[in-house]
C-alpha cells in the first residue's frame, strides 16, 4: 500500500497547491469566503473530471512507454507532463481564440481575464471541429489496436478475432473512419460540413503522420539507437493525450469560463494521470491483468464515438467518464477470473 502510495506523492503535493490556489483565485475574484469556496469546489470537481476521463489515457500511455528507452521514459514524464499541463491546458485554448477571432496571443489572455464568458464562447464555437479532429484520430488509435494480425490476446474473442483476421486488408481502419466521417457529414447542416470534413482529414493526416514519423525514427540504421523506441512514441503519446484533454478542456467550460481555475483543475487531474502511468509500468500491472489494456483501448474507441456524436447533440461529460471507466472495470474483473482460472489450473 505504502509503495502505491508513493506513485502518488507528486500528485498529492500538487492536489494541496492547486487547491489553495484555488481558494485563493476565487478570494481575488470575490473578496469573500464563499467565491473562494466556490471556486474550491469547482477545481475539486475539474480533478475528478479529468481523471474520470483519463483512467484510459493511463493505460494506453503505460503500453507505449513499456516499450521507449528509459531517457525518453523520463522525458516524457517530465516535459510531458508539462506540455499536458500549460500546453493543452492553457496555450491550446488561447490559440483557438487566437484563430478564431484574428487577434493576438496577449489580447486572447486579456480577453480570458477581462471578458470569460465571451472567451468562452469563441472556444465553445470550435467545438465541432475540436470534435471532429480528435474523434477521427482517437477511432484510428483505437482502430489500430484491434485491426493487428500480431496481437496475440482476445478479450472479447467474437469480435476481436474477426478484426484480427481483417488485418491482411490494408488501410481497412482507415475506410472504417472515412465511412464515419462521411455518415455523420451527411445528417450535420450544410454549414457545418466543410469544417467538419477539413478537420476530421486533418485528425487521420496527423494520425498517419505521427506513425510515418514514428516508424522511421525508430529504425536505428537510419537515425542511431539514441532515439530508437523514444521520439517517434513521445510524439505519438503527446498527440494522443491532446486528443484525450480535447473533451475535458471544452466540458470545463461548463463549470466555469474562467481560464485559470480550469488550468488548475485540469492539472491536477494531468498529475494523477502521470502517477497512475508510472504505477503501471514499474508494477507492470499491463501484464499481470492481461485485459486491462483491451478495456481501456474499447473505451477510446467508444470516446471516439462520443466525439462524433457531439458535433450534433451535447453528451455530458459524466456520460463519457461513466462508459470509459466501466469498460476498464469489465476487463479489471474479467483479467483476475482468468489468473484465478490459471492459478487453479
Amino acid at each position: 500500500m505504502a509503495s502505491t502510495l508513493s506513485h502518488f506523492r507528486w500528485a498529492f503535493i500538487v492536489t494541496f497547491a492547486g487547491l489553495l490556489g484555488t481558494f485563493w483565485l476565487g478570494w481575488s475574484y470575490n473578496h469573500n469566503l464563499g467565491g473562494a469556496l466556490s471556486f474550491f469546489v469547482i477545481g475539486l470537481v475539474l480533478a475528478a473530471l479529468e481523471i474520470s476521463l483519463s483512467f484510459d489515457n493511463a493505460i494506453v500511455n503505460a503500453n507505449k512507454l513499456k516499450d521507449m528507452t528509459p531517457v525518453w521514459q523520463k522525458r516524457f514524464l517530465t516535459w510531458g507532463i508539462l506540455i499536458a499541463v500549460f500546453g493543452m491546458r492553457i496555450i491550446f485554448p488561447l490559440l483557438i481564440v487566437v484563430v478564431a477571432a484574428g487577434i493576438g496571443p496577449f489580447a486572447a489572455l486579456h480577453l480570458a481575464v477581462a471578458r470569460p464568458d465571451e472567451y468562452a464562447r469563441i472556444v465553445g464555437d470550435a467545438h465541432l471541429t475540436i470534435a471532429a479532429f480528435g474523434g477521427t484520430f482517437l477511432m484510428m488509435v483505437a482502430l489500430r489496436y484491434f485491426i493487428d494480425e500480431g496481437k496475440e490476446v482476445d478479450w472479447i474473442r467474437t469480435l476481436e478475432c474477426q478484426l484480427r483476421r481483417c488485418a491482411s486488408v490494408r488501410g481497412l481502419e482507415i475506410g472504417f473512419v472515412l465511412s464515419v466521417v462521411l455518415l455523420f457529414a451527411t445528417v450535420l447542416p450544410e454549414a457545418d460540413v466543410a469544417p467538419f470534413l477539413f478537420a476530421s482529414v486533418a485528425g487521420l493526416l496527423t494520425f498517419l503522420g505521427v506513425e510515418v514519423i514514428g516508424h522511421f525514427l525508430d529504425r536505428g540504421e537510419a537515425v542511431g539507437l539514441a532515439v530508437r523506441g523514444g521520439l517517434g512514441a513521445f510524439l505519438y503519446l503527446e498527440v494522443l493525450d491532446a486528443s484525450f484533454s480535447f473533451d475535458g478542456v471544452i466540458g470545463a467550460f461548463a463549470l466555469t469560463h474562467n481560464l485559470f481555475l480550469i488550468a488548475i483543475g485540469l492539472g491536477i487531474g494531468a498529475m494523477y494521470v502521470r502517477s497512475m502511468t508510472i504505477m503501471l509500468v514499474e508494477k507492470k500491472t499491463l501484464a499481470e491483468f492481461r485485459y486491462l489494456e483491451h478495456g481501456a483501448f474499447y473505451s477510446i474507441l467508444v470516446l471516439s464515438v462520443v466525439m462524433f456524436a457531439q458535433t450534433l447533440i451535447h453528451v455530458h461529460e459524466l456520460i463519457t467518464g461513466l462508459l470509459g471507466a466501466g469498460f476498464i472495470g469489465v476487463a479489471l474483473i474479467s483479467s483476475i477470473r482468468h489468473n484465478r482460472r490459471e492459478d487453479v489450473a
